[in-house]
């Protein structure tokens, strides 16, 4: 090590020039202070977009994830789109007797009606469903019981509150064992169920649930517009779609379009999220039956639902960021600009620099050393401004999260534009002969 650093060694005249050249380098970004600092205000800017812009996108990205996560794993929905296919509960209990992996099911009634809590009234959503929600839905108690079989069978008066509805008619307190007025008939709070989702009007949190025989006697109809259904494993939430299809294909008459578990490459009918449409077999001599929508019938798993909106958002944060991205190059090139101005202007220190032994290389190393600064405190800046902005945006209700791997490219990409653009104005300074720059002093 000692041999390495003497005086004398090639080691020691390196570390000297290059010493002295990062000092040459700062001082030539010192000796401008107004002109370094809007350039890296300039390279700021685009740090700071990117890290904004893709922190908003992924902060929108865990949002929607959130929401579709609080549905629960390894869902399945089965929706009618039309009356005239709407299913009777007891097809939820046959289908998981038939459909091999399909552990659990429930029938979905959903309705809005009048509520009525002491002294406060209004509308409330409600949703029927029997005693298997918690488990499909991976829900738990925050407070008392959810109801229980016996409670679906006698069509009891029972009602389990959302959380946040407990909370806002409760103010904090249990509602456990309080009555809750239902289109005028008095329900029993059993219990409050955990949070899930963000708190929009159409969040269950905000809901009251209740056996689906009570819903259906507040709707009074005997069928259901959904089943819901849980799987074992992601797998068999996969074979378990493409086997519901078939079943309600071969019991309604409908077209036999559907994927088989040994066809997993093709599109289930070309629905987003694995949602497999069940139409109608064309029936010339029988008047067609109106629909709601396209498909009377959708069987969505809500795991694919999740994996191509998850993948869309990805998408859609990456061309955030790459429109963000075009400032950086913006900045890249008010570099180049500075620069070439710094070569004109000190002609005459290249030529003293030149006469006084200075190689090519020296004075290179010098120019895109200073670029290298303005693009490493415009990097700095840019990540400090990009975080504040997004905290102030966090402080206004928006949903945002610092990405690192935002930050890591927006700082890549700066550094990079910074000495590309500094490599040109770096060659000009090497490249001015020495005659002619002591001429122009």
């Amino acid at each position: 090590m000692n041999k390495l650093f003497k005086q004398d060694s090639p080691w020691m005249a390196f570390f000297i020039r290059f010493w002295f050249t990062a000092k040459m380098a700062a001082n030539g970004v010192l000796s401008n202070t107004l002109r370094s600092a809007l350039t890296i205000l300039g390279v700021a800017i685009g740090v700071a977009s990117v890290v904004g812009l893709m922190g908003i996108g992924e902060g929108a990205r865990q949002n929607v994830m959130e929401q579709f996560e609080s549905l629960g794993t390894n869902v399945i929905a089965i929706q009618a789109h039309d009356e005239s296919y709407e299913f009777f509960p007891d097809k939820s209990y046959e289908l998981v007797d038939r459909v091999q992996g399909l552990d659990k099911a429930t029938p979905v009634v959903n309705t809005d009606t009048s509520m009525r809590w002491r002294r406060t009234s209004g509308e409330v959503f409600v949703v029927g469903v029997n005693e298997q929600f918690p488990k499909i839905r991976d829900h738990e108690m925050v407070a008392g019981d959810f109801f229980s079989e016996l409670h679906v069978e006698q069509r009891s008066s029972v009602a389990v509150l959302g959380h946040n509805l407990a909370i806002n008619l409760a103010g904090g307190r249990s509602p456990v064992g309080q009555i809750i007025t239902l289109d005028g008939q008095s329900y029993r709070i059993l219990g409050v169920l955990d949070p899930k989702g963000d708190g929009h009007a159409n969040n269950i949190d905000n809901k009251v649930v209740i056996p689906y025989t009570s819903a259906q006697r507040l709707e009074e109809k005997r069928t259901v517009e959904e089943i819901w259904g849980k799987a074992a494993s992601t797998r068999d939430a996969e074979l378990s779609t493409v086997q519901l299809g078939r079943i309600f294909q071969r019991e309604m008459g409908l077209a036999q379009d559907a994927p088989t578990p040994q066809q997993p490459e093709q599109d289930p009918g070309g629905m987003p999220g694995g949602a497999m449409p069940v139409q109608p077999a064309p029936q010339p001599e029988e008047p067609s039956i109106p629909t709601i929508s396209d498909d009377p019938i959708t069987i969505t798993n809500l795991n694919q639902l999740v994996d191509e909106v998850d993948q869309a958002n990805r998408i859609m944060t990456l061309l955030l960021g790459g429109i963000a991205a075009v400032a950086l190059l913006v900045g890249g090139l008010g570099i180049m600009n500075i620069m070439l101005v710094a070569v004109t202007e000190r002609t005459s220190e290249i030529g003293v620099r030149r006469a006084l032994g200075a190689k090519q290389t020296d004075l290179m190393a010098q120019f895109l050393l200073e670029a290298l600064y303005l693009s490493i405190i415009g990097i700095i800046c840019g990540i400090i401004i990009g975080i504040w902005g997004l905290t102030i945006f966090e402080n206004y209700g928006f949903q945002t999260a610092v990405s690192f791997e935002a930050i890591k490219i927006a700082a890549a990409v700066a550094l990079g534009s910074g000495l590309l653009f500094g490599v040109y104005p770096a060659i000009s300074a090497s490249s001015v002969p020495p005659v002619e720059a002591l001429r122009r002093q």
